[in-house]
């Protein structure tokens, strides 16, 4: 085969595991089976990673990042929200057109987790899976919550992990059911849910505080 850096072998490397884990489950990823979907002799497994192990946290920071480029630009300024509601909203598409476009991905995810959480010695892939959604959730709702110029109500890890459980519902009954209109009906739901524990940092034009009257009065 064409001669690869070591980038190049452990890009192919996670995206081969991505695919047998999805296909075959976690038990089935070993490092020959990665090495032959890659396209790749096993000994040159062994040049780009140290371990199975390393190379499953590699393949959860590199979904992680991928989604952090699917959620983020929808908390952008162009993308313009009126209020908190939109902006989850908006964010959540962006999130739901991730799982529509690359359903083996989401599946390859959710089996990297559950097999973590059986496997004596593995449980750390499953932590490091959801703390990694916990900052990533928590960078999108602070960029939300500066772009409509609001703040959170609760403790924003507190709803970062709210909205985890909710996507992680969205993604796991769309799996099953493929129902796009549901899922479009979930989003709403789960925007105005979770738009509830926010408020806005100064009051809407037109209303005056009490101090202000009587200030004015």
């Amino acid at each position: 085969m064409t001669r690869m850096s070591v980038a190049e072998r452990r890009e192919a490397l996670v995206a081969a595991a991505l695919r047998v884990i999805a296909r075959d489950g976690v038990h089935a990823a070993t490092t020959r089976a990665i090495a032959g979907e890659a396209g790749m002799p096993q000994a040159s497994f062994h040049y780009a990673f140290e371990s199975r192990d390393e190379l499953m946290r590699e393949v959860v920071r590199h979904v992680v990042e991928q989604e952090e480029g699917s959620i983020l630009p929808a908390m952008a300024p162009q993308s313009a929200p009126t209020d908190m509601r939109q902006a989850l909203r908006s964010g959540l598409q962006h999130y739901f057109a991730g799982v529509t476009a690359d359903p083996d991905h989401e599946r390859a995810m959710f089996e990297l987790s559950q097999y973590s959480q059986r496997t004596p010695g593995a449980e750390h892939l499953a932590r490091l899976q959801y703390e990694s959604y916990v900052e990533l959730a928590v960078s999108s709702l602070t960029a939300a919550a500066q772009l409509v110029d609001s703040s959170w109500t609760r403790p924003i890890d507190e709803v970062a992990r709210l909205l985890i459980g909710l996507t992680d519902g969205l993604t796991t009954t769309w799996l099953a059911t493929r129902d796009d209109v549901a899922a479009q009906r979930f989003i709403d739901f789960a925007a105005e849910a979770v738009a509830q524990l926010s408020e806005p940092v100064r009051p809407a034009a037109g209303i005056r505080s009490a101090a202000e009257n009587e200030v004015r009065a």
